[in-house]
């Protein structure tokens, strides 16, 4: 496996992110990942390795460069909710990383896959967590020429009355659209998946939402409610997602 950190410039600064791909040449079918609101940690980069392991050329972006954050804090998203840290990172933290601000950043991703001989051109994945899972529906609709396979686990609020909700954009995804959801979710609850399921059934969005028995946010190993066998399940769907959409 080969593993290098990697600047990439955008239209607000610099980016620093991870870039995993097999130990062969390739190229290979290019996918970008979106991180949760915890932040960039070890975790993440070893869902990146597990996804790249499996033959594909990944681009992890730590997306609140914009600000300075401590990520043990993030973790206090699932426990203290009310404290003045967890209420700073919601508003200035995970503020930073808003739709409009990742959506600008995208446009460098999707070139930085352009520029890399071992990226294959053409086809390219998305998967997200939390609010990346949110990120990969907005980006999905944003560029929908470029991403063929798009990925969302434990998302919230993609299907709301805000203007930016990624169910607004559905009629611009040309990607095929796997939604996985937490039991229990009220930032994804039975009036969100209605409303999404409608939205992408309207634009002829080849697309599957399901749910999961499992608690937001239980995919990275390092959350108090991840579930190992929730997990595996995450697995196969995303690697049959993009087996079948991005090695075609």
């Amino acid at each position: 496996m080969r593993h290098s950190l990697v600047e990439i410039n955008t239209q607000d600064g610099t980016c620093p992110a991870h870039v995993l791909h097999p130990d062969d040449n390739g190229p290979w079918p290019a996918a970008l990942m979106f991180m949760d609101g915890i932040g960039m940690r070890s975790a993440l980069v070893d869902m990146a390795a597990r996804l790249a392991s499996a033959g594909y050329y990944v681009l992890l972006p730590d997306l609140f460069y914009r600000v300075q954050y401590d990520p043990s804090v993030g973790y206090k998203l699932f426990t203290d909710r009310g404290s003045d840290a967890t209420k700073d990172w919601m508003s200035r933290v995970m503020g930073s990383a808003n739709a409009a601000n990742v959506m600008r950043d995208t446009r460098a991703f999707l070139a930085h896959f352009d520029d890399q001989p071992n990226a294959l051109k053409g086809k390219v994945g998305i998967t997200g967590y939390c609010m990346g899972g949110r990120l990969t529906l907005n980006a999905a609709g944003e560029f929908g020429d470029r991403f063929h396979a798009a990925a969302a686990y434990h998302a919230g609020n993609v299907a709301t009355d805000a203007p930016d909700s990624p169910h607004r954009r559905a009629a611009n995804i040309k990607a095929r659209v796997y939604v996985g959801g937490a039991k229990e979710d009220p930032g994804f609850d039975a009036a969100q998946r209605s409303r999404l399921d409608a939205a992408l059934t309207e634009a002829g969005v080849d697309h599957t939402i399901e749910m999961y028995d499992a608690r937001h946010g239980w995919v990275p190993s390092d959350t108090p409610v991840h579930d190992a066998v929730a997990t595996e399940r995450h697995w196969d769907t995303l690697l049959s997602l993009f087996g079948t959409t991005l090695r075609s």
